[in-house]
């Protein structure tokens, strides 16, 4: 036997020393994997333990106010990368993070089976089966509803998109709500390389756009919206079910009725004296900035007493929802935000335009600006006021006892007894919701009596 000069025993015979050296390698070899065992985090460690995948454990750090309670062990993969943070973290069974890239995960709460394939998330919610590859950077104030598909570089902020919605790659679409569609095979589409534009020369964000509704939204069996790739929405927009957007298009205008085909075509080249500051007629503006305030508060209703049937895992899914319901009412104090700014903003716009609005004109928009700036207090309490609780009670409870039953008789998951629901039976939720929505806004123009003009 040959033995290294460092491991010779003096007074040994070889037997000896062999076993000696053995059992030296062995307690190396069991300091080794004591030291690379304290290098990991207690969470990693309870985490390994407990079952969850991490191919690369030593290259997952876990922030020690994550909550392994919160973490489930079924299915659940860590890929090398991962990087996780916050306390309301929530990753439900069979979620996979970082297949293709590393994944920072920031107070967001994932239901079954999503797979976040690369990027950086953050203060959201992904319900079930939620697919994006990687280069994301999804925001706060997202809500990613059941099945939703997002190819890679897609960028989100404050958006919240109903079952089945697809987006495209290389994406910007912050600011919206979309909904159409009826399953996987029939849904939305955002084509790639998409924009919206939230963001105004007069450096406003009262600009979301409504794509679809609430009221009809909810029921999943509307016609998907299509946009185009290589094209672009200007917000505040709304469109409607049913609508086609041409690809390379950027589309500046409403249609809110759906079911059209939309193509603006060249539009002539434009010179003229740019007043920052100066807004010209903002009716449109107000108007679906007010609607999509009252879809925001319908979604909430929906949450509190429709989503809660569906509530699933019975450890987590309650706090899954609860998760979502806080996104909605965090948008909708986003939006009552920037539509505060707006308002603010109009004293500088008036002085502006008595100089530079025509005649004709002059004294109904800035009549318009007045009241948005002067009885804007009047404006938020309406949108704030919590009356939309007590609205289209009688429908609301005929359809929740109904939906209860059809829970009961058939599927469990959510998208398929919504889908699956009489069709009487779906047009009496579609009345609640919609009274919510009437409600909201009609309290909310009556106090800017010239919007109605």
């Amino acid at each position: 036997m040959n033995l290294n000069p460092q491991d010779t025993i003096v007074g040994c015979t070889c037997g000896e020393a062999a076993a000696k050296i053995k059992t030296r390698h062995a307690a190396r070899s069991a300091e080794r994997v004591t030291l690379m065992e304290m290098k990991l985090s207690e969470t990693i460690r309870i985490l390994l333990e407990k079952g969850v995948r991490m191919p690369n454990p030593f290259s997952v750090s876990i922030g020690a106010e994550v909550d392994p309670e919160r973490i489930s062990t079924a299915g659940v993969v860590l890929y090398g990368g991962t990087r996780i943070t916050g306390e309301k973290t929530l990753i439900m069974a069979g979620a996979k993070l970082g297949q293709e890239a590393p994944v920072v995960l920031d107070n967001c709460r994932l239901g079954e089976n999503v797979e976040l394939s690369g990027g950086f998330f953050a203060e959201s919610v992904f319900l079930e089966r939620v697919s994006i590859a990687s280069g994301a950077q999804v925001r706060a104030g997202c809500l990613l509803e059941e099945e939703v598909k997002a190819g890679h570089t897609a960028g989100l902020k404050q958006t919240i998109l109903f079952p089945f919605v697809t987006l495209g790659s290389l994406i910007n679409f912050c600011d919206v709500f979309m909904a159409g569609g009826t399953s996987r095979n029939n849904h939305s589409e955002v084509g790639s390389s998409y924009v919206h534009f939230n963001y105004t020369p007069n450096q406003d964000k009262a600009t979301a756009s409504l794509l679809g509704d609430v009221p009809r939204g909810v029921m999943l069996r509307e016609a998907p919206i299509f946009l185009g790739g290589q094209g672009g929405l200007v917000g505040p927009a709304r469109v409607g079910f049913g609508t086609v957007i041409a690809a390379g298009e950027v589309w500046n205008g409403d249609c809110p009725e759906g079911r059209k085909f939309l193509r603006m075509g060249r539009m002539p080249s434009v010179e003229k004296d740019f007043h920052p500051g100066f807004y010209g007629d903002i009716q449109k503006r107000v108007i679906n900035n007010i609607l999509y305030c009252a879809n925001l508060l319908a979604l909430k209703q929906w949450y509190i007493h429709a989503r809660n049937l569906f509530a699933g895992d019975v450890r987590h899914g309650d706090v899954l929802l609860e998760g979502a319901r806080e996104v909605i009412e965090g948008a909708a104090a986003e939006r009552i935000f920037r539509f505060r700014a707006l308002a603010q903003k109009m004293d500088r716009s008036i002085e502006l335009g008595r100089n530079l609005l025509p005649e004709e004109i002059r004294v109904k928009i800035l009549r318009r600006q007045g009241e948005l700036r002067d009885r804007w207090g009047e404006l938020e309490e309406s949108l704030t006021s919590l009356r939309e609780e007590k609205v289209g009670e009688r429908n609301r409870d005929e359809f929740l006892a109904a939906l209860g039953d059809a829970q009961k008789a058939g599927a469990k998951d959510y998208p398929g007894t919504i889908s699956f629901l009489d069709k009487e039976v779906a047009a009496r939720g579609t009345v609640w919701m919609q009274a919510v929505v009437d409600d909201v806004f009609g309290r909310a123009l009556s106090t800017l009596p010239s919007f109605g003009d």
